[in-house]
């Protein structure tokens, strides 16, 4: 088996039927495919199981969140390679194949990120060359390897016996972060993280968030953001980081009030105060 592909579907049922049919539409590589769903109140299990029955679908009765439903899948595994694939794609003819020989050419690099467009076929940002918050870090990511720093997770392919050693994602994360936190994983077992030019999907992006208010969703990253901080970066340099926020927080809220009465869109200025003011919030301790 070359490949085993897990797409986790949370409330995807708009999306996932032209995700699963592009991924059948692959040739030339021998694959599996896995569908964990996070209790979808949208039928999308439904449809996995009436309309793809070769899929390997598993039903959470509650959001086990991202990191923890790739786990249940990740252990009945055969591929050699592992894709994670968001449910809002829809993969490229000879992706696969051109992942799986890329990943076959390259040994020095564990996990690799795929070229990513936008629905109207422009670029879409998937490679970061520094993690969050690096700008204060001091030497904390001197022993890592290679220069990139993390691929979007809408397309991951990694190997699968050192998944297997890294014991698949750090569930401590929920939905964001897992994919800086898998690759800075990776890198400090000596493994590259790698970009495949000729590896192409198209990404919607954001579908299961859809409906969360904007507070409450930047709350979930900012939180994320502060928990990968706790697991690789000294306190010194944590504290930095705060301290830096905090200031610009303050900042931006006093500015924020005083151009309050000028501004003609309120709804954006009042997400930019709920953002600032969650940072305040989530520094001061």
């Amino acid at each position: 088996m070359d490949i085993s592909i897990i797409i986790v579907s949370y409330n995807s049922a708009a999306f996932l039927s032209s995700c699963l049919a592009s991924v059948q539409l692959s040739c030339g590589i021998e694959k599996e495919v896995f569908v964990v769903d996070n209790c979808s109140t949208d039928n999308s299990a439904q449809i996995v199981a009436e309309s793809f029955p070769e899929v390997r679908l598993i039903v959470n009765r509650e959001n086990r969140g991202f990191g923890a439903a790739n786990n249940q899948a990740l252990k009945d595994c055969r591929g050699r390679y592992i894709i994670f694939l968001n449910p809002d794609t829809k993969i490229k003819p000879n992706t696969l194949k051109n992942a799986v020989t890329f990943m076959d050419a390259n040994q020095h690099i564990g996990l690799a990120g795929a070229k990513i467009l936008n629905p109207d076929g422009t670029l879409q940002e998937s490679v970061s060359y520094k993690y969050p918050g690096e700008k204060f870090t001091s030497g904390e990511t001197d022993h890592l390897q290679g220069n990139i720093a993390c691929v979007l997770g809408a397309f991951m392919i990694a190997r699968k016996p050192l998944l297997d050693e890294l014991q698949g994602f750090d569930e401590d994360f929920f939905l964001y972060g897992e994919d800086e936190n898998l690759c800075w994983r990776i890198r400090r077992k000596g493994f590259y993280i790698g970009y495949i030019e000729d590896a192409m999907i198209l990404h919607w992006g954001g579908q299961s968030e859809i409906g969360t208010p904007y507070a409450a969703l930047f709350e979930k990253k900012l939180r994320a953001e502060y928990l990968f901080y706790s697991k690789h970066y000294k306190p010194q340099t944590i504290s930095r980081i705060k301290r830096a926020e905090r200031l610009k927080a303050i900042y931006r809220l006093i500015t924020l009030k005083m151009t309050m009465p000028f501004v003609k869109d309120k709804i954006k200025l009042q997400n930019k105060v709920d953002r600032y003011r969650l940072i305040y919030d989530v520094t001061k301790s």
